[in-house]
């Protein structure tokens, strides 16, 4: 038979202070709920996009914001920052960025618009960013800029248009990477379900060399307004690696509808082409084709499935069709 010890009773008092200190220990570590913040003036939205945490709601009224609008605050992918708003919420910039998302990872922005500025909507070494049903206007460059390693970004669902105001032929609607580098790796972007042009000064779609692994579907490409500025003469160009371009339509362009290049060495390869419809009447450029491929040697291949079409121009592509 056992015998109960009885614990002194200064160690039981400390024993239940100890866990009494974990218990308030842990509460402290817990998470602030998650908020929904109101926002009505630029004044407030400023403050609502320096104050926000994981979790949170930013909810604009109806309304014109001026001002540059920046976020640094990091979320996660398990507990996203998401900025929120109708098309009348409209961020009004005077020059520099409408939005800029500086190391804001893992945010959502959608429904509101973007006008005014240089350019509409920056994203900047922040992963995981989702910019959704957003409208994006009348702006001097492009429109929504995946860079700085902004890895596995979305856009969808939107609408770009009246960009590259400044004539410079720099007013792409979609822009990933960044030129000349191969530093910048804004990998596996997602270009899904938008409606770009006309009035695009650039490409709508330009996938920079460095970067790799993207999707471009179900877009709409009307490239009325092209300027044929920095060879701005399709409606895609594609000098990244490994991406799928899929079910896609297009009409208006100065040139071809869709083009690979190799910008530097082991780059514009990869590319698959699948169920993009291209419409060329009209075109005035040197090859009129809906995909141009630029280099098709070696370990570099673009490979162009049968089920595309072409109406108009002068025929579908300039590499063998894959079945």
């Amino acid at each position: 038979m056992r015998t109960r010890r009885t614990l002194p009773t200064a160690l039981i008092a400390a024993t239940a202070a100890s866990g009494a200190l974990t218990a308030a220990t842990t509460a402290t570590a817990s998470p602030a709920p998650a908020r929904t913040i109101e926002v009505s003036t630029a004044t407030d939205l400023k403050a609502a996009l320096t104050d926000a945490s994981p979790g949170d709601t930013i909810h604009l009224a109806d309304g014109t914001y001026s001002g540059n609008f920046k976020a640094t605050v990091a979320a996660s992918a398990n507990s996203r920052i998401t900025l929120t708003g109708s098309p009348k919420a409209v961020l009004k910039a005077g020059g520099g960025y409408g939005l800029h998302l500086n190391g804001a990872a893992y945010w959502t922005v959608k429904g509101l618009t973007v006008t005014g500025g240089q350019k509409g909507i920056m994203i900047d070494s922040a992963r995981g960013v989702v910019v959704d049903t957003v409208t994006v206007h009348g702006l001097d460059m492009e429109g929504v800029h995946f860079r700085t390693s902004s890895r596995d970004g979305v856009i969808k669902n939107s609408r770009i248009y009246d960009t590259g105001n400044d004539d410079r032929g720099m007013g792409e609607g979609v822009y990933v990477g960044t030129a000349n580098t191969l530093s910048d790796k804004s990998d596996n972007v997602q270009i899904l379900g938008n409606t770009i042009g006309p009035d695009v000064g650039g490409e709508a779609i330009d996938l920079k060399e460095g970067t790799t692994g993207g999707k471009v579907s179900g877009n709409t490409f009307d490239g009325k307004g092209l300027t044929g500025n920095h060879f701005d003469d399709s409606w895609i160009d594609v000098k990244g690696n490994d991406y799928a371009i899929e079910n896609n339509t297009g009409k208006n362009t100065l040139n071809n509808g869709y083009e690979t290049h190799s910008q530097q060495s082991g780059w514009g390869c990869g590319t698959v082409f699948r169920g993009n419809k291209s419409t060329l009447t009209g075109a005035t450029g040197d090859r009129q084709l809906a995909i141009n491929v630029t280099n098709q040697s070696g370990s570099c291949k673009t490979t162009v499935y049968a089920d595309n079409t072409v109406t108009g121009g002068r025929g579908l592509t300039n590499i063998p069709v894959t079945p």
